[in-house]
Parts: structure tokens; sequence; C-alpha cells
């Protein structure tokens, strides 16, 4: 018996047309699609999320927290469905169950399929420019402005790193989540214009209806479509840029609060006491996520024990990456007063029922640091040996198979000079499966950069009756130490095709026009395909009406 898949017994499944009804009654549910990231970007359930086979023992803690909610997992017929549910019952989940017929039959049910990722947020985005009339400029216009020398701002709502890879010349980064908060100080003067952009569409709209939720004075407008439209406009883009926001004055922040304490009490978020948050903790029917909108830096500084790292834009942009189960209830923290708010006024619209602001950390147990890694079991033992020994035996006559289990962005920025790249889900099939190399190989030595995802991956070899050492720290001990690395990621050395990472027409710097203008013109079709799913209970808030409890759509 096969002691990671342990079980060869049926599994239960679930009708597509039940997860569906679950969807539509607010019931908590993890729709899980366990390919890797590429098949899943061509096309998935709106509220599927993303975790492939090879990373759930990495993942699922954290994105599944509560291991009696129910779970749904499905592929497109690669068979891996089935060694993911056994897994995960493996790890302790007791409602696991496949969708039956998988994507096919989803689809053949009548479930609408949506390709790309993080649909959900992006879908909302296209709901609410629909609804809002969220004011946009095109590129020419802002170019146009921008030779008048008119007295404008672009704040750049992505991440520090997007923006700094390649922004607007001028913008500045104020990540979504900062901009409420910071945009009074940055454009004090209510004549100054104010335009918002992202890469694509999602965070340009959702930054600029922000600040039309939170009623600045000053003009506000999206970018109509971000650097992509920039770029397709025929203009350059700047690289290299670092210019972001200070901190607010004690009076423009105060504006700040008042309105986005408004904005949540009108969205129906919920403030919780301190003291509440353990008995929320307790209730065993409930999944609970908690959530540090801050930036990364204020959270490493110091934060509630037990609270992710989750900044306010992105976590609008990009829910599912950190939350698998729809339904599930969601509490917010900061230390201001308005991030947690804005992001929650945001997730109830996004369909959201349970949103809590947690405002009060008195008596509440403390944190520095990075986020610890959540593992859904202890690490497995696994034989070990140091940089300078591997360095020592990669020169010998007869080096060892050095296989690194990075993702491919990962493995393309650096890797150990001989490694070869490999998607850990190709350990969980048969070895007739496997590439040649792995297949044949009596040495094995597997890395990754923190070195975790070896150790998982020696477990799994051990159960396939091959054994393999692993590098002692990972690839990121290795560079500690000062020894060599390579980039990029040549043919040779791909013992899996890169699927792991879907190539995102928005992101770097090397992306084709076509790509562009096809990722805009699905983007533009959002709306009419949420109206055909009809399960994703999204309600854009309007002060012109009373706000609808989120549910049904």
């Amino acid at each position: 018996m096969n002691a990671l898949f342990p079980s060869r017994a049926p599994v239960a499944t679930t009708t597509a047309q039940a997860v569906r009804e679950a969807l539509r009654n607010g019931q908590e549910i993890a729709l899980l699609d366990v390919r890797e990231e590429a098949p899943f970007a061509a096309g998935h359930p709106l509220f599927a999320v993303n975790l492939p086979l090879g990373r759930v023992e990495e993942r699922v803690a954290s994105l599944i927290p509560r291991k009696t909610v129910p779970v749904v997992v499905y592929d497109n017929g690669e068979e891996l469905a089935p060694r993911a549910a056994s897994l995960l019952n493996t790890l302790g989940y007791s409602a696991v169950s496949l969708l039956q017929g998988g994507l096919e039959g989803w689809q053949q049910s009548g479930g609408e399929v949506f390709i790309d990722v993080n649909v959900p947020s992006k879908a909302f985005g296209e709901l609410v420019e629909h609804v809002r009339h969220t004011p946009s400029l095109p590129a020419e216009e802002l170019q146009a402005r921008l030779n008048r020398n008119e007295d404008l701002v672009i704040l750049d709502a992505r991440r520090f790193s997007e923006y700094t890879t390649m922004s607007i010349p001028q913008g500045r980064s104020v990540p979504g989540a900062e901009l409420a908060l910071r945009v009074r100080d940055i454009a004090p003067s209510p004549t100054t214009t104010v335009v918002v952009n992202c890469a694509g569409r999602t965070r340009s709209i959702i930054g600029a209806q922000s600040l039309v939720n939170a009623a600045i004075p000053n003009p506000v407008y999206a970018l109509r479509n971000g650097t992509i439209g920039w770029t397709l406009a025929g203009f350059e883009l700047a690289h290299g840029a670092t210019l972001s926001a200070g901190d607010p004055t004690p009076a423009h922040h105060e504006q700040a609060r008042q309105t986005a304490q408004a904005l949540a009490q009108a969205t129906g978020v919920e403030i919780l006491p301190a003291r509440a948050l353990a008995s929320l903790a307790a209730d065993p029917a409930r999944t609970l996520y908690l959530l540090d909108v801050r930036s990364p830096a204020e959270y490493e500084a110091g934060h509630l024990a037990g609270f992710r790292s989750a900044p306010g834009g992105q976590l609008v942009q990009a829910t599912d990456e950190w939350v698998a189960v729809r339904h599930a209830t969601l509490v917010l923290t900061d230390t201001d007063g308005v991030r947690a708010r804005m992001t929650a006024h945001w997730l109830r619209q996004l369909g959201w029922q349970h949103v809590h602001v947690l405002d009060d950390w008195t008596d509440l147990p403390r944190a520095t640091g990075p986020e610890p890694t959540a593992l859904a079991r202890p690490l497995p033992h696994a034989p070990e040996l140091t940089p300078q020994a591997l360095a020592t035996e990669l020169a010998s006559a007869r080096p060892p198979l050095l296989i690194d289990l990075a993702s491919s962005p990962e493995f393309g920025k650096s890797h150990i000079s001989g490694a070869f790249f490999l998607i850990p889900s190709v350990l969980s099939l048969p070895p007739s499966a496997w590439p040649a190399p792995l297949r044949d190989a009596h040495d094995i030595v597997l890395t990754s950069p923190d070195g975790a995802a070896a150790r998982l991956a020696a477990a799994t070899l051990k159960t396939q009756a091959r054994h393999a050492r692993v590098l002692a720290g990972g690839t990121q001990r290795w560079q500690a130490e000062g020894l060599a690395v390579e980039r990029g990621l040549p043919q040779e050395r791909l013992l899996s095709p890169p699927q792991d990472v879907y190539k995102r027409p928005y992101e770097g710097t090397d992306n084709a026009a076509a790509a562009m203008q096809a990722y805009l013109d699905w983007e533009f079709g959002l709306v009419a395909q949420l109206e055909r799913d009809g399960t994703h209970g999204f309600t854009v808030y309007s002060p012109e009406q009373p706000f609808s409890e989120p549910g049904a759509a």
C-alpha cells in the first residue's frame, strides 16, 4: 500500500450542479483545480482555486485551514484529482470529493468556463466599471496632458516590484489599499487630477473607484488599459522607477479614516472586538482567515500572531491566492483604521458575506518577521548534504542527478549549475511516466528555494522505492554561502515543460502586442460571462441606493 496515497477505494463524487448550488446558497466550499497553472489558466470554473498536486502539502494548510470543510477536487482527465483527493485525506481533510466528470463534466452540465487567473476579481472589476461608469482616460489623452504639463499625479496601484519593473513616466507607487490613505497628501489641491494605473484594467478601475467612493474632491480617472494600453499606443514605459508615497499628515489621515468608516458601515462590514476573535476561531463550523492588509514591511516589523500578510490591494485583486474556501469568514486588520476598512468594503461587494475588521490589538499576542510557513503536517525527515559537500560531488567524475523543484520563474532567475528543472507533480506519477534521466538515475539530490519542497519530494520518491538526498537549507543556503548559480531556462535542463506558471500578458517587458490586445478583448467580455455563470454573488456599492446583502447573482 502506498503510504502517500494509501487508499485505492473509490472517492466520493460531487456533481457540478451541487457545487453551483453551494456557491449560490452561501455555503462554504473549496473547489480545487490540481493541474499546473498554465492548463488551469486555459479554462476553469469561476471560483476554482489552482493548487497543483505537487504543491498540495506546501500550500493547503494556508489555503484551506479548516479540515472538515467540503473540498471538491478536479482535473481534466489527467488522473491527478484522485491522487490529490487521497493525499488530502491523508493530511486529515475529511470531506473531500471528486468533481463528477472533471472539467469536462462541468462544461457538459452547463457550467461556464473562464480563462486566465484571478478571474473573480478581474470580472468584478469589469462589473464595477459597467455599473459605476468609473471615469477613465486613454493613453493618448494622458500623454497629451503630460505634454501640456497639466497639474496631475499618476498613482500606480500595483505591488512595488511590478511598478519598478515598468511604469508610466512620472508615476509613483501607491499600492491599491494605500490610495485612500495617502492620496490627500500626494494631491492636496482639489484641482489636481489623479490618474490611477495598473498593468491592465482591474487595479486601475478598483483604485480609481476607491477614490471616487472615498469622495476625494479631485478629478479621478483610471488609465484605460494600464501599461498595456500605454504600450499599444506606442508610448515608452519607464524602468527602475522608485518614487513612492510618504506618510499621511494627521489631518488627512483622519479624513481618510472617517470616509473608510462610512464605506465599511454602508457595505455591512462588521467591526470585531478583540475579545470576540477567540470565539470566531473556536467555531468548528467556520473557516476563518486572519489577514493583515498592511505592507509587507510593516507586517514584518510587527503583526498579530496567526495573521497572514495580505496587502489589501493584492487581496482584492487576487483573493484566491489567500482564500480557497468560498463564503468563509475573513478578519482583516491594520493599524490605521483605513486600509482594512477600504479592503473590506470591496470584499463585501465581491460576495464575501462574513467580513470583519479587527482594530483593537489589546492583549493579543504579537510576532515579528516574515510570515511563517504553514504546513498540513511536519516536514518529513530526509538525508541531507551541505552546500559544500554537494559542490564537491557535482565536480566529481560521477555527479548525482540534481533536481530543482523551484517554480520555473525562480529556476530561470537563479539555479545551481547543472541542476534540472522538474515540476513536483511528476514525482507522484508512476516511474514509467517519469522523464528518462529521473527514471534511470541511481543517485538523486533534490533542492528547492528553502528546502521544504525538496524534503516533501524526497518522501514522495520514497513511496516509489527511490531514495534521494536533499540540499540542506535549499538553494537559498547555497547562494548565502557564496556558491555560483546560473540564470535561464535552457531546454536541455527541463525535465518538465515549464507549465507550472501561466505567462501573464500584462507582466514583464517582453509581451507581444497581439497577446496584450487579446487579453484586453477577453476582459471586455467578462461581464457577459458573469451573467451566464450565475454563481458570483457580486453586489456593486453605490451611494445612491442601499447596499444589498451579498448573495446569489
